[in-house]
């Protein structure tokens, strides 16, 4: 059992500016014993010869050989945007501009 009593949930709760019930406080009290120790529970299994994982299963990336290819045109890469000028996009200004 931990050390969590009724009195300490109450002083949880004015710490965290929450009007507490009766009710609620006996609620709590027994919620967060419960919590604290199961986190005892875990924390006697974990042992510092036990690395940390952030993922079950090992991961690696896997990436496709870059191979050169032919370039598009300036016509084509531009032939669908919706504004274009000088062959480049065309894009509202945003900086020092009203739109």
């Amino acid at each position: 059992m931990s050390e969590i009593t009724p009195d300490l949930v109450r002083h949880l709760g004015v710490l965290a500016r929450i009007q507490l019930s009766d009710e609620e406080v006996g609620r709590l009290t027994g919620q967060l014993d419960v919590i604290v120790d199961n986190i005892a529970k875990v924390s006697q299994v974990a042992t510092p010869d036990v690395p940390a994982t952030s993922h079950p299963i090992p991961l690696q990336n896997v990436f496709r050989p870059d191979v050169a290819a032919d370039m598009l045109s300036t016509q084509q890469v531009l032939q669908n945007a919706p504004d274009a000028a000088d062959g480049r996009f065309r894009v509202t200004a945003i900086l020092g501009e009203e739109q």
